[in-house]
């Protein structure tokens, strides 16, 4: 009967080692944008760190699925010049979801979808890209007209 005994605790000793929880590492605010950027967390508190910094708000629109969102973030990630940048003269918010204010996608949902909102609260949609139906996309090569 010991021997069960020892037999069921040795047993569960081992199945409940199996099931040991693994803490998830919380991910960057920053997603792979640049973790030298100050980043802010939801688009309510970029509104209200833009009037509190007098900068504007660069949003980023993107999807981890998505190549085309995936290739400008490595290219934006990687180019010193636009983090420095974005980290002078912005405050920068990267968002996976879409937020309630209509104004964020005044040509349609897309990703990568970049806009800019200035101190007073104003899209600023004449701060275009080059294509024609998704006006503020950007694609790596776009970061040479930045510097």
């Amino acid at each position: 009967m010991l021997r069960c005994v020892v037999f069921a605790l040795l047993l569960g000793v081992c199945a409940g080692s199996g099931k040991q929880k693994t803490k998830a590492m919380p991910q960057s605010l920053s997603r792979g944008w640049g973790d030298g950027i100050r980043w802010v967390k939801t688009y309510k508190e970029g509104l209200s760190e833009m009037v509190k910094r007098k900068k504007p708000l660069m949003v980023i629109h993107h999807q981890d699925i998505c190549p085309h969102s995936q290739a400008l973030k490595k290219a934006f990630a990687a180019d010193k010049s636009i983090q420095k940048m974005a980290e002078k003269d912005f405050v920068m918010l990267n968002l996976l979801n879409e937020t309630a204010d209509g104004r964020m996608a005044p040509d349609g949902h897309y990703t990568p979808r970049i806009l800019f909102l200035d101190q007073y609260n104003t899209v600023r949609t004449e701060l275009v890209g080059k294509f024609p139906t998704h006006l503020y996309t950007y694609e790596p090569a776009d970061m040479a007209l930045c510097e």
